[in-house]
């Protein structure tokens, strides 16, 4: 009995794999404390035309999704967004301020390698980064052994705040 118990232990670990999602903030919490407390309601952008077609050639692949939610007050906008790291995805949360990167957090991490890309020591090479014409950061961030899979898709989900940002600036200032 005890070694069908074992049989049974190891196949289940082996299907479902040793790790858990790591919550490191919800993202209730993140959008709560970019705007001090005081979170506006959230906004929609569509995915459509011209605006999905940047997201695919940013992300690699046409996103998921239809409609993104994020929260816009003045020049300051956040946005949870989720890219795919090695096979889970990664929900990272995004402040975009006057077209720069405030602050990238990986809120929820579900991968079993390249956790590394919640330390606060990396997300800091991001803050002040900007898009540039060609719709690559305008600095380099230092990858992280291991975890390249990770980097690459919070260096694609940053591009994309930062992409979405502009837009829905652009929107803004047509009134």
């Amino acid at each position: 009995m005890k070694r069908i118990f074992f049989t049974a232990s190891l196949l289940l670990f082996s299907v479902t794999g040793f790790t858990a999602d790591r919550v490191y903030q919800t993202p209730d919490s993140f959008v709560e404390q970019a705007f001090a407390g005081q979170p506006p309601k959230p906004q929609v952008i569509w995915l459509t035309g011209e605006i999905r077609n940047k997201a695919t050639e940013i992300l690699g692949h046409t996103p998921g999704v239809l409609r993104l939610r994020y929260w816009h007050v003045k020049q300051r906008s956040t946005w949870i967004l989720e890219e795919i790291g090695k096979e889970k995805p990664i929900t990272t949360g995004f402040i975009v301020e006057e077209n720069q990167l405030k602050k990238v957090k990986v809120l929820i991490f579900r991968e079993s390698r390249g956790w590394e890309v919640e330390r606060d020591a990396f997300a800091k090479q991001y803050q002040g980064a900007t898009l540039t014409e060609d719709m690559q950061l305008n600095r380099h961030i230092d990858g992280i052994s291991g975890a390249t899979l990770s980097v690459n898709a919070i260096n694609k989900l940053s591009r994309l705040a930062l992409y979405l940002h502009q837009q829905i600036m652009q929107k803004q200032s047509k009134g």
